[in-house]
């Protein structure tokens, strides 16, 4: 544990910290899982719509700086990818 009043207060801020992004983590799987489980199935209108609503949701993460914005680009372009296999498929 910190002796210093300052290095405290950074590790209640960093906490704090943590358990945001781990909930904005935690919902960006879930959208990354909404994409995939729906082009598995073969539902190309319910993937694309989960793609759309995944990359807005990795749009605001990367806008925050909870995620670097080339992070971004490349998960929502695998989803885009993923989506657009499932239309082509049907």
């Amino acid at each position: 544990m910190a002796n210093i009043k300052s290095q405290i207060k950074r590790n209640r801020q960093n906490e704090k910290r943590r358990q945001r992004n781990q909930g904005v983590k935690s919902s960006l799987k879930t959208a990354s899982k909404k994409v995939t489980s729906a082009a598995a199935s073969g539902d190309a209108e319910a993937a694309a719509a989960a793609a759309r609503d995944a990359s807005r949701a990795y749009d605001k993460a990367a806008s925050k700086g909870m995620l670097h914005k080339r992070a971004a680009a490349r998960h929502k372009s695998r989803l885009a990818k993923t989506a657009n296999a499932a239309a082509s498929s049907e």
